[in-house]
């Protein structure tokens, strides 16, 4: 596997919105792509990576929410044994009424984190790593993860979600820092 370069904002690629990957394009080359997509999440300590974040716009992602799950006594649970997941196509087909506010940050944006508030429960459906068509319930922390990573997909960012003035202070830094090479 491969680690790849992540697209960092501000950047145009991020604010476009991703092609679905046709069935029959399901095959070793694909798995390839997200097993490199995988791994480079998990050398940037994310828990979700769309394509679109390492330059390539097709409707696929990966996460793994194990290591950011919670015990129970609260602490973050760093000694769970991976658990990834791969989605091509994802589409949310439902979304509770219930929401959950999360601190969310973004490969894509180094060091930037904001509240953000999304639905607590989604089901999605979507292609897996071998191309079987799925659909999942997520809850909480997953729930968050996997809304953020399809609106990368949507063209459709975590500041997106935030009001004008926070998202502006986030693109300001984003901007500096990237004229200083930063990343």
């Amino acid at each position: 596997m491969v680690a790849l370069p992540i697209v960092i904002a501000p950047d145009p690629r991020l604010n476009k919105k991703s092609a679905e990957v046709p069935v029959a394009q399901i095959n070793d080359d694909l798995r390839k792509f997200m097993d490199d997509l995988l791994e480079t999440m998990y050398e940037s300590n994310g828990l979700g990576l769309a394509a679109v974040q390492v330059g390539v716009l097709k409707r696929i992602l990966v996460m793994d929410v194990a290591q950011g799950s919670t015990r129970y006594d609260g602490t973050q649970n760093l000694e769970a044994a991976p658990d990834p997941l791969f989605m091509i196509n994802p589409k949310i087909v439902w979304k509770s009424d219930e929401k959950y506010v999360f601190e969310e940050g973004c490969l894509s944006f180094p060091a930037q984190f904001s509240a953000v508030e999304r639905p607590k429960r989604v089901r999605v459906q979507f292609y897996d790593y071998y191309g079987m068509e799925r659909e999942m319930l997520f809850e909480e922390l997953a729930s968050v993860c996997v809304q953020h990573e399809i609106d990368h997909l949507d063209g459709i960012t975590f500041v997106d979600h935030i009001s004008k003035m926070k998202r502006d202070v986030i693109m300001r830094k984003m901007e500096k820092q990237k004229k200083r090479n930063v990343f």
